[in-house]
């Protein structure tokens, strides 16, 4: 919608990567020198690690465009959680290898095959694994075991594999992992991008769909977009493309701060399940929330005294603290100032014949209104000594 309001010939922040939108940040371009370190070695294994969306893939996207299939032959596993014997097939496939219905030792066979053929044919062989934080240790042992591959003293397959930051302290922390470890050549982990690369970025990806200057950007954005999204390259377009989403809806020529604002908000919502549009809270567990007992009724609305008080089960609540069980409850201020009142009354009784009648009906009133609260507070009692028995509690 936007790309066509805006005269975009594409859209310029789309999440899925895309090698022709690579926009090489300081991390990135240490990452590539790292990458080409590790490939001029020919063997062992690469690591690129980084925050989800900090642009791994499209990183390595780009660099695969650069490379000549006449001398290097690349296969590419995207992982989920394999065994050794399902990644073995998957590396066999990924080099275009039919190995289907052979155990995992005949795909091995066809793998290292394959691997000899290459080389004397004068190709190096590459193998990209994505998502190597998704790998068993079985599999990246099967990983390990691959790498032995030779042909003489010369090493057949090089593995590059990628990750999110957990798979970098599974392999700097694992026993298990020594020897994967001692087969890395060349490692690198992706950070965000730095505040004053967040312009360039946004203006490098609408260069690229003949961005004219329309829509404008307040230059104050920039900042305010990288600490919305952290540095993170997928994350500023998820930002960008509701901003220019909303930038068309309201047909606005510059992209302003304000803007930003409504859209972090709306964001966030979007991202918290248990708020509703009206800003209610819906119920998390509906069950638990329906099985709850009603709040004690108040005093004029108690049930009747010939009709058993009810059980309830109330929903669990902290114990009274230390200092708040020696302060006087507030009944307790009431019954004092009721018991004061009827004092004074009595008095005045005493005083006064002519009002006698009168003030005995005030005290009578009072009394029935004192013996009314210690009702209330016997029935909160035992409300409160039932829940201690229940939740056994009692010796508390």
């Amino acid at each position: 919608m936007f790309d066509q309001y805006y005269g975009f010939s594409g859209r310029p922040f789309q999440l899925t990567p895309d090698p022709a939108f690579y926009f090489e940040s300081i991390t990135h371009r240490k990452a590539l020198s790292y990458l080409g370190y590790g490939m001029a070695q020919g063997e062992g294994f690469i690591v690129i690690t980084g925050e989800i969306g900090a642009g791994k893939s499209t990183m390595v996207a780009h660099l695969m465009k650069k490379v000549d299939p006449d001398q290097m032959t690349v296969g590419q596993v995207v992982t989920s959680n394999l065994d050794g014997s399902e990644l073995v097939h998957l590396v066999a496939q990924s080099f275009g290898l039919d190995v289907a219905g052979q155990d995992k030792a005949s795909a091995l066979g066809s793998i290292e095959s394959f691997l000899h053929e290459e080389a004397r044919d004068g190709r190096r062989c590459l193998l990209i694994v994505d998502e190597a934080q998704n790998l068993s240790f079985e599999a990246l042992e099967e990983l390990r075991m691959m790498s032995n591959f030779q042909l003489g003293s010369h090493p057949l397959l090089q593995q590059l594999l990628l990750g999110q930051p957990e798979f970098k302290q599974t392999l700097a922390q694992h026993d298990r992992l020594e020897q994967l470890r001692q087969r890395v050549i060349a490692a690198h982990h992706l950070t965000p991008m730095e505040v004053h690369e967040v312009a360039p970025y946004i203006e490098h990806r609408l260069s690229l769909v003949n961005w004219t200057g329309y829509p404008s950007f307040d230059p104050k954005i920039f900042a305010k977009i990288h600490e919305a999204s952290g540095g993170i390259p997928r994350r500023v377009n998820q930002i960008a493309t509701r901003l220019l989403l909303m930038g068309a809806v309201e047909q606005r020529s510059q992209i302003d701060c304000a803007m930003l604002d409504q859209v972090v908000e709306e964001m966030a919502r979007d991202n918290r399940p248990d708020i509703g549009e009206t800003g209610q809270r819906l119920f998390a567990n509906p069950a638990a929330e329906l099985s709850a007992p009603p709040p004690p009724p108040p005093p004029a609305q108690r049930p009747p005294e010939h009709s058993p008080a009810p059980a309830p089960t109330p929903a669990p609540t902290p114990a009274p603290s230390p200092t708040a069980s020696t302060e006087r409850p507030e009944h307790e201020d009431e019954k004092s100032d009721l018991r004061a009142a009827i004092a004074m009354l009595s008095r005045a009784i005493e005083g006064s014949a002519s009002t006698e009648g009168d003030l005995a009906k005030r005290v009578e009133a009072l009394e029935a209104r004192l013996e009314e609260q210690e009702q209330s507070v016997h029935y909160l009692l035992q409300l409160l000594i039932e829940w201690l028995d229940k939740d056994g509690r009692k010796a508390a």
